[in-house]
């Protein structure tokens, strides 16, 4: 039976004046008069649609209803719903065809579609976003704590490792964390995952209920709000702006939500930090609300002006905020190896989750780690990434503004390990990044559309541009080189 449940992808507006329901209404009958769905073809279950868009079951309902009665929808029961066999012919593709040659074209935007997950990939190809320095890691240090820990005969390195992390790398993140990041946490409050997924998973075990609402910054991290959608969260995308997540916004949207996911000290994509003045509104909402604040410190090591800013978890009273930290960013991503620091009152069961997740990470990475913390070559590597990665991003700013004149905005970032390049629109409109993003992938590079971070999908309001890393860029010649690479791409 034909499906085109895996390639369709509804977009809605929601600042347009058009209701949800007839937005749904005309993306489908757009899709059906490009071609992009056939007769014969299913289109998603009302519950499943529902949950792409975060929006009630009842609103898809009253949308297929419409297009069931208007002829273009049948509904077979529990075989599912399928576009109709006997279309209008003018919702055909040849139909519409012939509106165009009569200069009567529907008046339908560019067709949107999310970031495919499998397109962000995991190699290390120029420009990926969030890869560290692979040249510059010391890994002849590394080596040989490696070998130390693997040749010394140590029983433990071949036991099950303790689900909740090896204990002198969690004594030794609590001291790095109080002194870095002014996280006051006791070693027992901090848990070792495989990787921040590994990290949401305990999260919405110990803590989530299903169907929880949440906030999300609109624009936000494309690898978390997968998977807070595939667990059954349902997010609600609260816009950002020069001081980061809009806590009013969020609080006019959804001031009940339980868990609010944010990047407080370097934003994810746009670079912004939370202002204090939002951080008290923010950690005051989750104690009225009795919500939690999952905050991804994800590459706040790096700043670029004066010191790392203090965590967010270091402003919180009423122990509401889930500290999120990782190696994959500060070492490599190959060692599979982040860390929270649970709430008080939630330890007890985030030991619980942890221990029926099975989920130990190996030792010997896990040793090798507190040893590197602890000889002091953590901290040594900071200072001189630190230093490397402000060179490298004015390098990389340069080249792209070079290459692209007036057709970008981008601004040096106060922190982190990549831009954000922001297209102005041109004569013909907003310029299509997802498209550009495409053909610079084709060419080699690794960079994200901008507009795919949002999980509106593309409107008026959302920012078209290129989100690229800057840590791998060895020299301004190559910068050059890269940047020249992406307005190739740009020109089409």
């Amino acid at each position: 039976m034909p499906s085109a449940d895996h390639a369709l992808k509804i977009a809605i507006d929601r600042h347009e004046a058009a209701p949800i329901y007839l937005q749904i209404c005309e993306r489908f009958k757009t899709a059906i008069a490009a071609g992009h769905l056939k007769p014969g073809d299913r289109v998603p279950a009302l519950r499943g649609l529902a949950t792409q868009l975060n929006i009630a079951r009842g609103t898809v309902e009253t949308a297929y209803t419409i297009l069931v009665d208007e002829g273009y929808l049948q509904m077979r029961g529990a075989a599912g719903t399928f576009v109709s066999s006997s279309l209008p012919e003018a919702a055909t593709p040849s139909g519409a065809r012939k509106d165009r040659e009569r200069g009567n074209a529907p008046r339908t935007a560019r067709a949107t579609r999310a970031e495919p997950a499998a397109e962000i990939g995991h190699d290390a190809k120029p420009l990926r976003p969030g890869l560290p320095a692979l040249d510059a890691f010391p890994r002849k240090v590394w080596s040989r704590l490696v070998a130390h820990r693997a040749r010394s005969g140590d029983l433990a390195t071949l036991a099950y490792p303790d689900p909740a992390g090896y204990r002198p790398l969690r004594e030794r993140i609590a001291t790095y964390l109080g002194l870095s990041r002014g996280v006051a946490c006791d070693p027992q409050q901090v848990f070792v995952t495989n990787g921040y997924r590994a990290t949401l998973e305990l999260v919405l075990r110990g803590l989530a209920k299903p169907e929880d609402r949440a906030w999300f910054e609109e624009p936000g991290y494309l690898l978390a709000r997968n998977f807070l959608l595939d667990a059954g969260m349902r997010l609600v995308p609260v816009p950002t702006d020069d001081e980061g997540l809009d806590v009013d916004a969020g609080i006019a949207l959804a001031a009940d939500a339980r868990f609010a996911f944010v990047t407080p000290a370097h934003q994810s994509p746009l670079g912004v930090t939370l202002s204090l003045a939002r951080r008290m509104k923010l950690l005051d909402w989750a104690s009225r609300a009795q919500g939690w604040i999952v905050e991804d410190d994800y590459d706040s090591e790096f700043r670029y002006a004066g010191r790392p800013l203090p965590a967010l978890k270091s402003l919180d009273r009423d122990d509401r905020v889930i500290y999120c930290g990782t190696f994959s960013k500060v070492l490599f991503p190959g060692l599979r190896l982040s860390y929270v620091v649970a709430p008080g009152r939630a330890v007890e069961r985030f030991g619980q989750v942890t221990a029926s997740m099975n989920a130990g990470s190996p030792y010997l990475y896990q040793a090798a780690v507190a040893d590197f913390i602890a000889q002091g070559h953590f901290a040594r590597h900071l200072k001189r990434m630190r230093a490397l990665y402000a060179q490298r991003r004015e390098w990389l700013a340069t080249a792209i503004q070079k290459a692209f004149g007036d057709r970008v905005s981008i601004g040096l970032p106060t922190g982190g390990m990549h831009l954000v390049a922001i297209f102005r629109a041109d004569r013909d409109g907003p310029v299509d990044d997802l498209a550009m993003a495409a053909r610079a992938r084709e060419a080699g590079l690794a960079v994200l559309a901008l507009s795919a971070w949002y999980l509106n999908g593309r409107s008026k309001e959302t920012l078209r541009g290129i989100v690229v890393g800057f840590a791998n860029v060895a020299d301004a010649g190559e910068a050059a080189r890269l940047a020249r690479m992406l307005r190739r791409a740009y020109d089409g």
